[in-house]
């Protein structure tokens, strides 16, 4: 059905039927992303969506909505595309998608609680940091104060996300200073999971210009490590939260539950930075 080259989504979907809403990205101009830089942004058309949902499987439990942002196409399209998956799937218990901070803000409360009571049960959320010269070098679209909003108003929805946050995306002796201030920002609101991701660098974006202008010097890996560490130390989140950083960009792969985990994991990252010294020895 989609004529989109690229289609993404999280590894933890990658047994989830994948429904296409968009293709491209309504925003495309943040510095460190490369997913859609060749492709014009459109809706895929409610005609197209049906035909693939009558054509799926009609005991399909989880339904993952594709595209950079499907929240792009407004409240009432996808409240209609939520019933339509009710229509022709009426067994699946969870939609997720991705979701922008800039765009989860043009809703009201109301519409959000309205879309989780049709069906969508999840949001991967790309906060990426918690400090606002960061934010704005990296060309996200969004302010701390914004993020925190948005937070909060899922919360208030009943809506659950999870929070992505990268590091080394602050640049070479940022770290310190940008994981304080993103644990801060995910302090201030309840995430049913913090994943992070490690900076790569794609040749084809601003941010790979910008590291070959001198614009931006990559940290390096103990540095990076250091920045997971300090994160953790000073998130202190009040409900259950799960810590992930499984991706696979990430330089240690740490999984658990905070806040009952946080020491188990401080350990297993204090373990990590003691072999990487070692290795480095050699």
């Amino acid at each position: 059905m989609s004529e989109s080259r690229n289609i993404f989504y999280p590894q933890t979907e990658i047994t989830t039927v994948l429904v296409p809403v968009t293709r491209g990205c309504s925003f495309n101009q943040c510095a460190f992303c490369s997913m859609y830089k060749e492709e014009t942004y459109e809706e895929v058309t409610l005609q197209e969506i049906e035909f693939e949902l009558m054509n799926g499987e009609t005991y399909t439990e989880r339904v993952f909505l594709t595209g950079a942002d499907p929240l792009s196409v407004g409240y009432e399209k996808m409240m209609r595309i939520l019933k339509l998956i009710q229509k022709y799937y009426p067994y699946c218990g969870c939609v997720a998608m991705y979701a922008a901070v800039r765009t989860i803000n043009n809703y009201t409360v109301e519409e959000l609680k309205q879309l989780h009571a049709a069906g969508l049960r999840l949001l991967y959320i790309g906060f990426e940091s918690g400090s606002d010269e960061v934010l704005k070098s990296i060309r996200k679209g969004h302010t701390v104060k914004t993020a925190i909003t948005v937070g909060k108003k899922l919360n208030e929805a009943r809506l659950p996300f999870n929070a992505i946050v990268m590091y080394g995306i602050a640049g070479e002796g940022n770290s310190e200073e940008n994981a304080k201030k993103t644990a801060e920002m995910l302090n201030q609101f309840s995430a049913s999971k913090i994943i992070t991701m490690n900076l790569t660098v794609f040749a084809s974006t601003e941010l790979a210009k910008m590291e070959q202008e001198g614009r931006f010097v990559q940290a390096g890996i103990k540095e990076k490590i250091s920045e997971v560490r300090i994160l953790l130390e000073n998130l202190d989140v009040k409900k259950r939260t799960e810590f992930d950083t499984t991706h696979a960009t990430n330089i240690i792969k740490l999984l658990g539950t905070l806040p009952d985990e946080k020491e188990i994991l401080l350990e297993k990252i204090k373990n990590s930075t003691m072999k990487k010294l070692k290795d480095d020895k050699k």
